[in-house]
């Protein structure tokens, strides 16, 4: 599945590309944005799963090609693609391909260390830079990724997954204040526990059922995009008072490791939502 499906033109819409798009978060940003009209370019690597979003979206409103965001000259000819369709604009790039593997970062195979950290940060990397000349040239737009709670504090049996949110998140807070005098807006969100292919199998079934770390349906994710597209917010945490962990970590990161480590970090932070002022969704730690 690549190249122009036929017929397949913005012809003016706004226009956003996703990765990941065929499931979870990616699929049901891809609904929501093409529900509100925009253009849509959906990439992944599960072919029948891009079938189905093309589908349901219908041809003339969406361009769907196969994509592993770790090969650079794929990945550019899959924008250049885009690009065709949309004479030459991006209105939002939505790094979303994500993989994970738990565990003892000691047992890990080392192929699929690096593999996470391939398709996790140099993904990310690969369609942001290929991605920042046609982002220039589109008044307005916005660069968003993937981030993860994981990112506000290493997760032990997830580390190399966490080691690369970490380096999303940074790369996020970098690339704002490089690409802000061009025009071009940076941010990222932080999400908890999403409900999505990525999860381990009964994940979501024993997750709390209530707090800040509940599981959470991807079409709060796909809303969260939509709102940063008409924002200027740097990190958005879903749920908002995930913001509470990114403070702790900042402001006692010892607290956080012993908290984390006794198994009650979780607890902690649900415990402080209740008593406490809610934070702007906006704020900074430190």
């Amino acid at each position: 599945m690549s190249g122009v499906d036929g017929g397949a033109r913005a012809n003016g819409r706004k226009a956003i590309f996703i990765t990941g798009a065929a499931s979870g978060m990616g699929l049901e940003t891809a609904r929501l944005f093409a529900g509100e009209g925009w253009f849509v370019g959906g990439v992944d690597v599960n072919e029948a799963g891009l079938a189905r979003l093309r589908d349901e979206l219908g041809a003339d409103n969406c361009l769907v090609q196969r994509l592993d965001v770790t090969d650079r000259e794929a990945y550019r000819a899959a924008l250049d693609a885009f690009a065709a369709c949309t004479d030459g604009k991006l209105d939002l790039l939505y790094n979303n391909a994500g993989i994970g593997r738990g565990g003892p970062f000691a047992d890990q195979p080392w192929d699929d260390v690096l593999a996470v950290v391939q398709v996790n940060f140099i993904g990310v990397l690969t369609g942001i830079h290929l991605a920042i000349p046609l982002l220039k040239a589109t008044p307005g737009s916005l660069c968003f990724t993937t981030s993860s709670s994981s990112a506000t504090y290493g997760m032990p049996m997830i580390a190399v997954y966490s080691a690369t949110k970490h380096a999303v998140k940074g790369l996020t807070e970098a690339l704002a204040i490089e690409l802000k005098p061009y025009g071009v807006r940076v941010a990222d969100v932080l999400p908890a526990l999403i409900d999505t292919p990525i999860l381990p199998e009964g994940a979501a079934a024993s997750a709390p059922k209530a707090g800040v770390f509940r599981a959470i349906p991807p079409r709060e994710v796909a809303e969260t995009v939509w709102e940063a597209y008409h924002s200027d917010t740097l990190h958005w945490y879903v749920p908002r008072e995930l913001v509470r962990l990114d403070h702790m970590a900042t402001l006692e990161p010892e607290r956080t490791r012993d908290e984390m480590a006794a198994g009650k970090l979780f607890a902690t932070i649900d415990a402080e939502v209740a008593a406490a002022t809610p934070i702007p969704i906006g704020a900074t730690a430190g």
